[in-house]
Parts: structure tokens; C-alpha cells; sequence
């Protein structure tokens, strides 16, 4: 039995060296959402006052894919005993508790790029299984009643620009030629009618579907009391430091400040973080800060006035930025993406490594100016309203994306590590992928094939997918086109 704490080659164009990445202890932004649930009980909870010394399985990290795998393995026909979850910091304070709140599945976008990596068949499985994952989500939150702020309403990919306008046409319409289901999408061609509908200046065009945003936190800590009514032992604050092969056979010591588990099973929920307890990872999965801005609207965007839909603005230049409206509750506007000036927040982080993976960042000017840009600029009548105290952009935090160095996430067995399991790189985009992805880790987990995950097969974890990583180079900044 090979160890997971042992040091590995790491690519030079590779960030943040195997062993490196961990959750920061101290100083950690709050973000939007975390700062909604200061009293909840769950942000420190322990369910035993000391550590378990053993269990039959321990999944590390809290958020969503962490918290969904040890429901779909408590909910399921003999489930293990002693099932553990490990949080190095409060409950789901990871990228699933820092992002914007969307859970948007790409319906066209990434159709060409996918097609060159992993070819179209799987290019098209892909964006059919994000919708089947959307759904699977807004199903469970509609049936089990959670109260997380869900809205389902038609969501808005925007052109700014003629030359944006074209690729991404372009792009639809070969997905549309290859088969791809586009019944669903509502594509606007005509600028002035784009306008209209998108409400920003300047907009050249518009495809619009079915989408949703939601109170992440919300949901996990739904899922989460679900799980500990079943017998979980949930430990926050105790960040696991290294995984090493056991004194007895067939089991794991998983290493934390308070003490040592053993287990036969370990699942890294790990993401951003997966290198850091498992060092061979750094060849495949990144850690980067991103930024989110929450803006005020002024009353000419509040009232009957409020954004009604969730958008991706594509800027001229390649940037876009995610706005969520959160139209069924606050009325707040959230920023996210990779917008312009985003370029700017990288070369900041590559000069010095240990940032790529410090949340403690609770605002990055260029970004934040860039907001600013489009709002004043793109939303029309935005000024008019501008000048009261507590207006426009009060507050921006950092969350830890975890880049995939092929864009997809990793899910199932560890090569050469029996026992251990992995559903972690989701590459910024994990919401459209985890109420799929758990379950079927967990169908992998009690024996059953890949072909019973009802997954697509480019997003399995294999010998062979490592090798073409490592064979055709690494770019962990993949985008959607």
C-alpha cells in the first residue's frame, strides 16, 4: 500500500507544490453567505467533544460534494456504521460557501472546446448531463422543502460585442449541426431586441434557458443535519494534514491536530485543497483565489425595477462576468466570473504562490473597478440612482477555485491508493456537476461499475487520463471557450 503524503514531481508551471495547499487557520473572508449565518450552530459543530480513533469511512471537506457523498452513503441500503466528516474550518466554508450562488448548467458554451479535448459524443454528454444535474438539484430542494433562497428562471448568456456575438454563435450553432439539444435555448440575433431583454447597453446578443441560484450554505446545512440525524460525526475545525498508510493492513491514518482516525476508506471532498493531503494531485488540480463582489443596487435596479434573471456577460476581450440577482430574497447583486481585469488578479497571486490559496483577500481594486465599470456603463439608468449611503459595492470576498489541469472534475478510486476515493476539481463550475457526481462516487464506493453512475466517462478518474494530462501539458486556466 503506497503512501498519499509522499512527495511527487511537480510540473514547473505548476502554482503551488504537492503538500502546500491547505486551508488558511486564521483571518478567512466572509463571504456573502457566511456572513448570513453567524448563529448557526452548525458552523462549529462537533458532534463528539473527542476525536473518533476509527471509522468506517472519513470524507474530508464539508461542502457540497463532501456533505452529499455522506448522505448518499448514510441513505442507501447498509450503510456504513461510523461515517465521519472532517472540516478543517466552520461547515462548508470552502468554494461551495464563497461562490456566487448559481448553479447554471453550460447548455452550448463549452460544446467546442470539449469536443477538441474529449471528442463530440462526450462534448455532448457533458452538457446534457450539467442539465440532468441542474434538475437533480432544484428536484431535491422542491421535495425536501430546504429553505435556501432557490429561484429556477431563465438565465442569460449576453455578447457585448459584435466579434463575442460571433464566436459564440459560432459555437452554438456547431453544437446545434452535431446534434445537440437546443429546443430549450432561446437565441436572440438582433441587437436591439438583445437590449431589450438583457436590459444592458450595448448588448449585440442573447441565449437564454432555464437555470437557477440559490443559498449554497443553506443547502449544504440542509443535507448536513440530514446526515447527522442518520448517525454522522461531523468535526469542524480539524484539518487533516496528511493521509499515511496504517500499521495495520488495509487501513489508512488520516492525521489531524486533534488526533489520528483510522479507516479502511477516505474520500478527498478536498477540491481547491486536494494537493495539499494528496501531493501527487498538484500535477492535476490547482488552487486559485477569485473574487466576488456584493453590490447594492440604487432603487432604479430595486423594487419592481430588480434584475429578474442570472447572467454571463461576455465582454469584449474574452472576460465575462456571472451576476446573480437574488430576485426571491434580498434583492442584492453578487459578481463573479472571470471578468476583465481578472488578468491582473493573477499576476498578483503568481508573485508570491502561498496567495493562490489565501481566502483572507476582501477585495482586489481592479476587480472591483471593473464592476463598477459595468454597472455605471452597460446598466441603463444604473447612475440615476447612485449617491445614497449603502448603494453600489459594499463588500468583496475571495473564494479557493479548484482548476482541473484538463477543466473536469476527478471522480473515483486513487490510483495505487485502495481505499481512497476522490470527487474534488471542479474547476469554478461545481454546482452543475455534485448532485450527479456524489452519487455516482458513492455507486463506485459499494462496488458498482462506472457504467451505473449514468456519468460521462471523460469525467472518470483513470491511469490513463493522468497520462494524456501529463502528455499533453498542463492549463489549469482553461476557460469555457
Amino acid at each position: 500500500m503506497g503512501s498519499s503524503s509522499s512527495a511527487s514531481k511537480t510540473p514547473s508551471s505548476v502554482g503551488v507544490e504537492g503538500g502546500k495547499a491547505f486551508p488558511i487557520p486564521d483571518g478567512m473572508s466572509l463571504s456573502h453567505w457566511l456572513q448570513g449565518v453567524r448563529a448557526s450552530p452548525l458552523l462549529d459543530h462537533r458532534t463528539t467533544q473527542d476525536l473518533p480513533t476509527a471509522a468506517d469511512v472519513v470524507v474530508i471537506g464539508s461542502g457540497m460534494s463532501g456533505t452529499l457523498i455522506a448522505y448518499e452513503l448514510l441513505k442507501r441500503p447498509n450503510p456504513p456504521k461510523n461515517v465521519v466528516v472532517l472540516e478543517a474550518r466552520e461547515l462548508c466554508s470552502g468554494a461551495t460557501g464563497r461562490n456566487a450562488g448559481h448553479c447554471k448548467p453550460d447548455q452550448y458554451r463549452g460544446f467546442t472546446r470539449y469536443a477538441k479535448m474529449f471528442g463530440e459524443e462526450q462534448a455532448k454528454k457533458l452538457l446534457e448531463h450539467e442539465f440532468n444535474t441542474w434538475r437533480k438539484l432544484v428536484e431535491f430542494v422542491q421535495q425536501e422543502k430546504v429553505d435556501c433562497d432557490l429561484w429556477v428562471g431563465d438565465t442569460l448568456d449576453v455578447a457585448m460585442s459584435p466579434e463575442v456575438a460571433h464566436k459564440i454563435g459560432a459555437v452554438f450553432q456547431a453544437y446545434k449541426a452535431c446534434g445537440g439539444k437546443v429546443d430549450h435555448i432561446n437565441y436572440i440575433s438582433d441587437p436591439v431586441e438583445a437590449e431589450k431583454i438583457s436590459r444592458l447597453k450595448g448588448a449585440q446578443a442573447v441565449w437564454s434557458w432555464k437555470a437557477s441560484t440559490f443559498y449554497p450554505w443553506k443547502l449544504v446545512a440542509h443535507i448536513m443535519q440530514l446526515c447527522l440525524d442518520k448517525g454522522l460525526n461531523l468535526q469542524t475545525w480539524t484539518p487533516v494534514s496528511s493521509v499515511t498508510p496504517s500499521a495495520s493492513v488495509g487501513l489508512w491514518s488520516v492525521h489531524t491536530p486533534r488526533g489520528v482516525i483510522s479507516t479502511p476508506t477516505v474520500v478527498y471532498a478536498t477540491n481547491a485543497y486536494t494537493s495539499g493531503v494528496l501531493p501527487s494531485f498538484a500535477s492535476y488540480i490547482q488552487p486559485t483565489a477569485h473574487m466576488c463582489n456584493k453590490v447594492i443596487p440604487p432603487r432604479t435596479f430595486a423594487g419592481g425595477r430588480a434584475l429578474q434573471n442570472s447572467y454571463a456577460v461576455m465582454a469584449e476581450g474574452g472576460g465575462t462576468y456571472t451576476i446573480n440577482p437574488r430576485c426571491t430574497a434580498d434583492g442584492i447583486l453578487l459578481f463573479g466570473g472571470d471578468g476583465p481585469n481578472q488578468r491582473k488578479l493573477k499576476e498578483y497571486l503568481a508573485e508570491d504562490p502561498p496567495r493562490l490559496f489565501d481566502d483572507s483577500l476582501s477585495d482586489f481594486q481592479p476587480i472591483t473597478d471593473a464592476v463598477t465599470d459595468l454597472t455605471s456603463t452597460t446598466f441603463d439608468g444604473w447612475t440615476e440612482g447612485l449617491g445614497a449611503p449603502g448603494v453600489g459595492n459594499v463588500y468583496a470576498w475571495s473564494g479557493i477555485i479548484g482548476n482541473s489541469a484538463d477543466s473536469l472534475p476527478f471522480i473515483g478510486p486513487v490510483p495505487n491508493l485502495p481505499g481512497q476515493w476522490i470527487c474534488a476539481g471542479f474547476h469554478g463550475h461545481g454546482m452543475p456537476h455534485i448532485f450527479s457526481c456524489a452519487p455516482g462516487l458513492v455507486t463506485l464506493m459499494r462496488g458498482g461499475m462506472w457504467t451505473e453512475t449514468g456519468l460521462p466517462e471523460c469525467l472518470q478518474l483513470t491511469t490513463e487520463r493522468l497520462e494524456r494530462i501529463e502528455r499533453e501539458g498542463l492549463d489549469f486556466n482553461r476557460g469555457l471557450v
